[in-house]
């Protein structure tokens, strides 16, 4: 199973995709975690492109937009295995609710394999920027308002669970493992 964690900067993801790549071994899973962008040589490139201070730029982020779908494409085997359960820190979905214009991201991405399973981890705007502050200056309330409404719009295309991340650390993690808990054959009212 491929489920991919998606949502604005601040939302907890990584958090939440610890936690439940944790429950899931101790539920005798296998679980593989990915990182977009990976620390392939190309995702390498990108980290250090996204720290220019022009990196918000058209051009810029049209090449972005390029080496984003090249990176993903170094891991698509990952994404074939049958036996373990895949968790994502992003896919091809942040690229079509960062960047512009959508119809060339899409084309860009369309051999990207679609997540068996999207959980978006929905956060207040103004709670991601206190989160963040300091981080990426470029991603401010106006700018993170549209992204999280490209994010909601774009669940409704895969299945998808959309979760409160403004609750606490716990309850959300009980939401993620209850959506996630009988797509992997486990019981869900058994998740506390």
């Amino acid at each position: 199973m491929y489920i991919v964690f998606e949502g604005i900067d601040g939302a907890g993801k990584s958090t939440q995709i610890q936690m439940l790549k944790e429950w899931l071994e101790a539920n005798g899973l296998e679980v593989e975690t990915l990182v977009e962008p990976t620390d392939s040589e190309v995702g390498k490139l990108i980290r250090k492109i996204l720290q220019r201070p022009d990196a918000t730029t058209d051009r810029v982020q049209k090449t972005l937009g390029l080496l984003f779908a090249a990176d993903r494409m170094l891991i698509m085997d990952k994404l074939e295995d049958e036996k373990k359960v895949i968790i994502s820190d992003r896919s091809f979905i942040s690229s079509l609710a960062y960047q512009e214009p959508a119809e060339w991201i899409a084309i860009l991405n369309k051999y990207a394999k679609k997540p068996d399973l999207l959980i978006l981890l929905d956060l207040d705007v103004k709670t991601s920027v206190a989160r963040t502050s300091g981080e990426d200056t470029f991603e401010n309330e106006e700018f993170l308002t549209g992204v999280r409404e490209n994010y909601l719009k774009l669940a409704e295309n895969f299945e998808h669970e959309i979760i409160n991340a403004n609750n606490g650390i716990n309850k959300v993690s009980s939401d993620i493992k209850k959506a996630v808990a009988s797509k992997v054959g486990l019981c869900p009212d058994c998740v506390r």
